[in-house]
């Protein structure tokens, strides 16, 4: 009986997968982690890239509506019909002769449309290009015109505008200082791990010596040292390197685990018989072995870069104006008037928990993912 024969289309045929693959495939099949890696690229961005573009103002931007409200989005056109275009209602300024105090009234016989796409205040979009193009606004030729989605401050600053700025700096401090710990950890790990002797000690003993420390009040007492006559941006670099050397000791000594792990492997080994120097047997063969593991732990680890720098704001130890970041959002609104009379200033709170919140199911889905073989 001759064999038939199978056609090519229906032949079912094993396909080696690398690692990488197999990662990938496994993280696709995680929904909060993609949902919360959706998130960090919108705001990286948003609040990154293009801040300028996406706020309504610009951030040195001061209107006469000092601790406004903030102004409801409906859809009706000035003559109060329905209307597919969104609109606020404007604002009118009210005197409380009981406390003393001016406030703001949503007048709903004045609407604002919204406009997307319209020229305001001139800046530079990554930095370098000129344009004066933002996302929505008012009409520019109507100067009773204004959008507050969040209200304003006490100098009558956009919040929505500010919140976006300031999650360029709290976002940027998480991700540079990440890198830096990332790199300084990989580093000294892999030679604690790969040399041993003094070395590991002295090394172990750094580690030691700087988790001994509460992070908190180690945090503090390091920030507090930074002269005040120190410029902003100067200011930023330094509590950038202040976090790098808080939370460098933790990484250092997973990797040195993993080294000593790997070390004696059969590929090092012959790599080494063949007259492989230290630097390459380390950054060529040794550390690629532990990068799954440290890109999971950096991922986890951008969070508590990104609270510890709010919290030092908070406290008055971190930035300072005029740089902005969420933490000094949240510091002008530490006072218990502020609380009382301007509760909107705390908008700032959901964005920094949601941040919060993307990156740590982007990390926990990279978790399950760099282990593909695992019954999870």
């Amino acid at each position: 009986m001759a064999e038939q024969k199978v056609p090519e289309t229906n032949k079912k045929r094993q396909i080696s997968q690398s690692y990488w693959s197999l990662v990938w495939w496994k993280f696709k099949k995680n929904k909060l982690a993609i949902v919360g890696g959706i998130l960090i690229i919108l705001f990286y961005s948003i609040c990154g890239l293009f801040a300028e573009f996406f706020a309504p103002y610009t951030l040195d931007y001061q209107s006469d509506y000092l601790e406004a409200r903030p102004q409801p989005v409906v859809f009706k056109d000035e003559e109060g019909n329905f209307s597919l275009r969104p609109a606020v209602y404007g604002l009118e300024e009210k005197i409380d002769q009981t406390l003393r105090k001016r406030f703001y009234e949503v007048n709903r016989t004045k609407i604002y449309p919204i406009y997307f796409f319209v020229k305001a205040e001139p800046y530079k979009l990554l930095g370098f290009i000129p344009t004066d193009i933002h996302l929505f606004g008012t009409d520019p030729a109507d100067p009773e015109a204004h959008v507050f989605l969040f209200g304003t401050d006490r100098l009558g600053r956009d919040l929505f505008s500010r919140i976006i700025y300031g999650g360029r700096l709290s976002l940027l401090i998480g991700l540079l200082g990440q890198i830096l710990t990332f790199t300084l950890g990989m580093v000294m790990g892999a030679i604690s791990g790969y040399y041993g002797g003094v070395t590991d000690v002295i090394v172990q003993r750094m580690t030691e010596f700087v988790g001994a420390f509460p992070d908190i009040p180690l945090f503090m007492a390091l920030a507090a040292a930074i002269p005040v006559t120190w410029s902003p941006i100067l200011v930023y670099f330094m509590l950038t390197l202040i976090l790098v050397f808080i939370r460098w000791g933790g990484l250092a000594r997973q990797v040195r685990g993993l080294i000593l792990s790997l070390r004696e492997r059969e590929y090092v080994l012959a790599a080494r018989s063949f007259g492989a120097s230290d630097a390459r047997l380390m950054f060529r063969h040794l550390l690629p072995g532990t990068l799954s593991h440290c890109i999971v732990i950096a991922t986890l680890m951008i969070p508590g870069m990104i609270l510890s720098e709010t919290a030092l704001s908070w406290l008055g130890l971190g930035l300072r104006p005029p740089l902005t970041s969420w933490g000094v959002l949240l510091q002008e609104v530490s006072s218990v008037r502020s609380i009382r009379f301007a509760p909107w200033l705390l908008t700032t709170v959901p964005f920094v928990l949601l941040a919060v919140l993307s990156f740590n199911m982007l990390g926990d889905g990279l978790r399950d993912a760099m282990d593909p073989y695992g019954g999870r």
